[in-house]
This record gives C-alpha cells, structure tokens and sequence, in this order.
C-alpha cells in the first residue's frame, strides 16, 4: 500500500493576497452585502408603486426615453433574458410598450407609458425621504467620496481582461 503524504495538497492551501488584495476583497463583501440590503429596501420602496425593485429599476432607465432590452441590461450587469422578462411583465400591465426601434429591426425600443410613469412617480415620492434621511445620516462629502471610488472599482473591473 502506498503511502499517504501528511502535506496538505497546494489546493487545499489559501492563496496569499496582498494588503491591497485583503482590502479590494473586503471591499467587495461589503458591496454583496449591501447589495441585499438595498434590493431588500427597494422592493419594500417599491410597493408604494404596486412593483418590485426589479421592475422600478427598469421603469427608471425608460422613464426620460425609450431603450432597448439589451441596453438596459448592460447598464444593470443583468442577463438580457431576466430584463426581457421583467419588460414583457411591463407590457403586459401596460406600464410599458415595445416601439420600433429606427436603429435596429428586431430589437424593439421599450417606453413608459403613462399608468408607468404614475407607478415610478409613487416608488419616487416613497424613496426620496428614505435617500434624504440616509443621505443626512452618512454626509454628503462621504457619499460622494465612496461613489467616486466605486466608479473606480466599476472601472477597473470592467477595463480589466480579468474583471
């Protein structure tokens, strides 16, 4: 019978990282976190519009003009499959409509309708004291700073090969 190594495998062996390593990894445990915590919120904030987060999210990317379900999920990170399926549920309920889209033949452009623009008016009026009161409790110039670094990190990670 062979014998068995008491060394561990490499595999079986964290990888060391870097002081910048921990800290981007922290970093990025805190954003899934308070990722939860926000779509938690927003579906709760959302009720006063009769929708779900998902849906405001895209009533709000359609509410000044009308886009593409391939535009709208790329602006989200989103499987154009699960933004396709929130719109059609839109439509269905006539908070939004397919139009021609003049730029490309089968890809429709997605607008709000009024009935839609009335939800998204509600979800609004029922956000803006809850931002206002958050805002206020953290600073604006901190809120501002850490969204100054999140653009940072959203653009290292979508320019790098890697990311």
């Amino acid at each position: 019978m062979p014998k068995i190594s008491n060394r561990q495998h490499p595999v079986n062996k964290a990888p060391r990282r870097t002081s910048a390593g921990d800290a981007f990894t922290a970093l990025v445990l805190q954003i899934i976190r308070l990722g939860g915590v926000v779509a938690a919120a927003g579906d709760e904030l959302a009720k006063a519009g009769g929708q779900t987060g998902a849906r405001w999210q895209v009533l709000a990317v359609i509410e000044h003009s009308p886009a593409s379900v391939a535009r709208i999920s790329r602006l989200f990170g989103l499987a154009r499959q699960s933004v396709q399926r929130i719109a059609d549920l839109l439509e269905r309920d006539g908070l939004a409509a397919y139009e021609e889209n003049p730029d490309h033949l089968r890809a429709k452009l997605l607008r709000i309708t009024p009935a839609g623009m009335s939800a998204l008016r509600a979800m609004q009026i029922a956000q803006a004291p809850w931002a206002d009161r958050l805002g206020a409790e953290i600073g604006e110039k901190d809120l501002q700073q850490t969204s100054a670094v999140l653009e940072r990190v959203l653009h290292a990670l979508t320019a790098s090969p890697e990311g």
